[in-house]
């Protein structure tokens, strides 16, 4: 297989996704955390990772306190609680590893309200009045492209755990980084000969409007006109949409594949809506971004028109029968079945392809301070730098979704995607791209750029 290096070409590399082949049960920490695999198989429940770290030394010392930048409440409301969720464990493993370099960390929460203009302010709440010394934690495009220039001008580390182009385009600044997801444009130049190959070339798309959705719009028609498809209707639907029959009309006769991506809480009511639509009779086939069913039970009554059609997966909700070693022990930090719901409730989904991204952030950032030698605000430069010098990141348990790579250069992560197909009501991945399948030439050096 191949994968990316840290300049953003391609290399050799054998072990980019999660081990495959071994007991899920038998999870270890592996460079930053370091307990024995023993002690992970025989920790059950929640205290599964700090069962692992007996004898630990206790954090010390002032805490270094991250800012978390939190979609509570709006259109990005379900993702935010599971963030949040995801954060807090993240945290607390960390905290019982010892801290940062010795130090405590703590996190400090903060609405957006998923809105781009609060966004900015939260940014400058976070570091100017809480003394934060990063803040993290945004997906929502509109809100990154609304408060990453606030953080250019604070000159503060802006970790943003969102899948736009945004970054790796050079449309922001050198404060500001995507370290724990893949962008949209990897994701789709990797998955649409998938999509070329197994399901239809004459494709309609519908994709929310803004950012992201343009991001899809602009990617995908390019990339499955590469396969010889074409993209025969562009639908663009507000955000905070709540109805949608509307819409479906333009979707032209002889499509063959339906490529939908749709986010905020009316997504249960699209994917119902698009069923009433076809009905029982023949339709497109259907391939979907699991941002149309995020929080979303696939088994929900109403939903069966959706068996046998396909959906994108960052981190496969439902847990694979070859789930890497260290599956078991982020799902009982987090406190996720195997089914992607909470342990305490089935009825409660998780948002489980995109909240893995502010685990994996906040250990990234963990490994960059401590490179660095980051002991305050007057450190945020040489902990930028630090962050850039990053390349290799192998599969552990700060990276239970997979190997990725950080492009310094892009200030974006690379890894793999997964496809995964309804099946009795359930999602099961039924194929995983190569790291090199979503390789594409940087369009920006921010190394060049001064701070």
């Amino acid at each position: 297989m191949k994968k990316l290096d840290s300049s953003g070409a391609l290399t050799p590399h054998d072990n980019q996704g999660p081990t495959r082949g071994r007991n899920s049960g038998e999870s270890d920490m592996t460079s930053l955390l370091h307990p024995t695999r023993r002690g992970l198989l025989l920790a059950g429940g929640a205290g599964l990772l700090t069962a692992a770290l007996p004898g630990h030394v206790a954090a010390q010392g002032a805490p270094i306190k991250i800012g978390f930048q939190l979609h509570r409440t709006g259109i990005g409301a379900a993702y935010g609680r599971w963030y949040e969720r995801t954060a807090q464990a993240a945290l607390k493993a960390i905290n019982d590893g010892g801290g940062i370099a010795g130090r405590p960390v703590e996190l400090l929460f903060e609405d957006d309200a998923t809105d781009p203009k609060r966004g900015a302010e939260v940014v400058d709440k976070l570091t100017q009045s809480d003394g934060c010394d990063v803040v993290m934690g945004t997906l929502f495009s509109h809100v990154v492209m609304g408060s990453a220039p606030r953080a250019g001008e604070l000159k503060v580390p802006y970790l943003v755990c969102s899948e736009g182009y945004h970054v790796a385009s050079g449309a922001l600044n050198r404060w500001t980084l995507q370290p724990g997801i893949t962008d949209v444009r990897s994701q789709i130049q990797a998955m649409a000969p998938w999509v070329s190959a197994n399901l239809g070339k004459k494709v309609a798309m519908v994709f929310p409007d803004y950012a992201f959705g343009y991001d899809h719009r602009d990617f995908f028609t390019a990339a499955i006109a590469a396969q010889g498809g074409e993209v025969v209707a562009q639908i663009a639907i507000p955000p905070t949409e709540t109805t949608f029959t509307r819409y479906f009309p333009q979707i032209p006769a002889g499509t063959e594949v339906i490529y939908h991506v749709m986010v905020g809480p009316a997504v249960l009511t699209f994917v119902k809506e698009l069923g009433e639509f076809y009905g029982s009779g023949a339709k497109p086939q259907l391939f979907g971004f699991i941002d149309s069913l995020e929080a979303v039970d696939t088994a929900t009554p109403g939903l069966e028109f959706l068996e046998g059609s396909h959906f994108w997966e960052a981190h496969p909700r439902v847990k694979p029968a070859d789930a890497g070693e260290h599956e078991a022990a982020y799902r009982a930090a987090v406190g996720v079945d195997d089914n992607g719901a909470s342990v305490s409730d089935p009825a409660d989904v998780a948002t489980y392809s995109h909240m893995f991204s502010t685990w994996e952030t906040l250990f990234f950032l963990k490994q960059a301070m401590e490179a660095a030698g980051y002991t305050g605000p007057a450190d945020r430069q040489k902990l930028v730098e630090a962050m850039e010098a990053i390349g290799d990141l192998p599969y552990g348990i700060e990276r239970p979704q997979g190997a990725k790579v950080f492009n310094g250069k892009t200030h974006q992560v690379f890894g793999t995607q997964n496809i995964s197909q309804i099946q009795g009501g359930k999602l099961v991945r039924v194929h995983q791209t190569s790291m090199a399948d979503g390789a594409y030439d940087d369009a920006v050096d921010y190394t060049t750029m001064a701070f």
